[in-house]
């Protein structure tokens, strides 16, 4: 595959990316959740989403592929690990939120469905 091709491609997967990160922030205000942030960068990574509903935060990773079970399959736990890292960095440097119940939600994304959240997708240990 060119240079070019490799470009393009990465550039379709990041549109697919965006939309499924938008379609999710709609699905989550409807379930009665306030957006915190989309794509929150620190220096040791992104988080895709994070929604605030009462007391408790949830960290949301967006999987978008051909079916559920790829979309779960996907969260390694090497990137499990790197999300913990990045919500840490991120709790530290907004120290408001280190009082809210912390949680890890998937929401995975499959052509023609409506998003599928997966709350506590996996455990905190912060």
């Amino acid at each position: 595959m060119s240079k070019e091709a490799r470009q393009k491609r990465g550039q379709k997967s990041q549109q697919k990316g965006l939309w499924a990160e938008r379609l999710c922030c709609l699905f989550l205000r409807f379930k009665g959740y306030h957006i915190v942030a989309i794509r929150a960068k620190t220096p040791l990574g992104e988080i895709d989403l994070i929604a605030r509903r009462g007391h408790v935060l949830a960290f949301v990773e967006v999987k978008i592929r051909p079916s559920l079970h790829q979309a779960l399959e996907v969260i390694s736990p090497t990137q499990q690990k790197r999300i913990h890292r990045a919500v840490q960095c991120y709790l530290a440097q907004n120290p408001v939120f280190m009082v809210m119940d912390c949680r890890f939600d998937a929401m995975l994304v499959v052509p023609w469905r409506w998003p599928v959240h997966v709350k506590n997708a996996w455990g905190y240990s912060g």
